[in-house]
């Protein structure tokens, strides 16, 4: 049953819904002021990432459902669960404009990174992993922005119009014509 390709429900599923989950229960964290501990979930949910191709690919398992599935997960815990944790550290002690302005920002970000994936999607062909990728992946551009959160965070840069500067950047080069390669 878990190494059944067919199953909606085979183990590199199941470790993808495990990334969804610590995407989402991050949220909850961030929402709540604990970041600490959505960083934490973060880098769960990137092992799991990790994890879901190589069991994949191993036991043959990669199918439509699992490649969809998959962005998804990436959507949620490489895209929007980053975005928040940013957002929400920079804008805490903004105005009601300036969190209009950096929600903007953070707004353009999310919909690059989905875009990203869709055009991902409509590449991809199952099974097959490219040598490199077009754009910078949306894992690699969860880091980035994590790395800007320690930059804010240790107030190495503790102005957010300059952090939301650099998320531009980031949100651009999800679909941009650079190329990284695969590991």
């Amino acid at each position: 049953m878990l190494l059944n390709k067919n199953n909606r429900f085979n183990l590199a599923n199941l470790i993808t819904f495990g990334n969804i989950s610590c995407g989402i229960i991050a949220i909850h964290f961030i929402v709540h002021g604990e970041f600490f501990i959505a960083i934490i979930l973060a880098w769960i949910a990137g092992a799991l990432d990790i994890a879901d191709g190589k069991v994949a690919r191993k036991y043959n398992l990669s199918t439509e459902f699992g490649i969809q599935v998959d962005s998804y997960a990436d959507f949620i815990s490489f895209v929007v669960m980053p975005s928040f944790l940013l957002y929400y550290a920079i804008s805490a002690n903004s105005s009601n404009i300036e969190q209009f302005i950096l929600g903007i920002v953070f707004i353009a970000y999310i919909i690059s990174g989905l875009r990203r994936l869709i055009e991902f999607n409509l590449k991809v062909e199952v099974g097959e992993a490219e040598k490199y990728f077009t754009g910078v992946p949306t894992p690699l551009g969860a880091i980035l922005l994590w790395v800007l959160y320690l930059i804010f965070a240790y107030s190495v840069i503790s102005n957010p119009y300059i952090i939301a500067l650099f998320v531009a950047v980031i949100a651009w080069s999800l679909n941009s014509k650079i190329k990284i390669r695969h590991p």
